[in-house]
């Protein structure tokens, strides 16, 4: 084979084919100058030991219909002694205090109206520390004049009565003349509709001055009521709680009303 010359006499050298890149060649970019590798696919990345591969989510379980009927049951239980600790039910039986609260009426008692706790039981304890008497506190309030209360009475009965308070610690109640006087002041009574107040089989009720931690209750309907006129004040201890709501009849449903006395100094 003759060899070529270029126009300038000298010889061209043959050119080597270019090589096929293989899975570990690399070739020249004449572009850029450098070198490039083939495209590879990436390895998977191993998984180590103590490395399990994800599973697909499982559905969660619902709850067997038994479990949620028993939870329910706890949960129903829970709520009626909670609601129990705080409020009872009262059926009214009779009609002492009629015109306001009638025969066969449902309340709710608030059994902790008059919650208290004595102050210096709490530090009598301490060495060297003694209270003769006691410091009662309220964290609500105490018994006020106008209250409906349910309370075990002083006299034998398997039943609470149910009455309203007149007269508080320290106060001197007499009953004359068809009225009620608190300290020789006579109390208004609206809600007794007319009625007056009298001692049955006497003209007039001996003077009473209410002890420390006690009241003097009376039924509205004054001509039927056994009431302190007949068994005397009431301990407070003896309270069960406060009438709060009329549920039953549905004609009669809404908070008890009570009543003030502006004429009746609280001093």
């Amino acid at each position: 084979m003759t060899e070529r010359q270029d126009v300038h006499g000298r010889i061209a050298q043959p050119r080597d084919p270019e090589p096929t890149p293989t899975a570990h060649s690399y070739y020249t970019d004449n572009t850029y100058d450098r070198q490039v590798a083939p495209t590879q696919p990436l390895p998977a990345a191993p998984i180590g030991e103590d490395e399990q591969p994800i599973a697909a989510a499982q559905p969660k379980k619902r709850p067997s219909a038994i479990r949620e009927i028993v939870e329910t049951l706890l949960l129903a239980v829970v709520i009626f002694f909670l609601v129990r600790a705080v409020v009872l039910n009262f059926r009214v039986e009779g009609l002492s205090m009629t015109p306001n609260l009638s025969n066969g009426e449902m309340l709710l008692v608030n059994r902790n109206a008059y919650a208290n706790f004595d102050l210096y039981a709490l530090v009598d304890w301490l060495p060297g520390v003694a209270h003769d008497d006691e410091r009662t506190i309220y964290p609500f309030d105490p018994p006020e004049r106008g209250d409906i209360v349910v309370f075990d009475p002083p006299t034998p009965s398997d039943k609470p009565y149910i009455k309203r308070v007149i007269g508080l610690s320290g106060e001197r109640v007499t009953i004359h003349d068809g009225s009620v006087f608190i300290d020789g002041q006579e109390l208004g009574e609206s809600y007794l509709e007319g009625e007056q107040t009298d001692c049955p089989g006497r003209d007039e009720c001996e003077e009473v001055v209410v002890p420390e931690g006690q009241v003097f209750v009376l039924g509205d309907n004054r001509d039927n009521s056994q009431d302190s006129r007949a068994f005397g004040p009431v301990p407070v201890e003896n309270i069960i709680g406060k009438a709060w709501v009329t549920y039953w009849p549905s004609d009669d449903i809404g908070i008890v009303p009570h009543y003030d006395y502006p004429e009746i100094s609280e001093d």
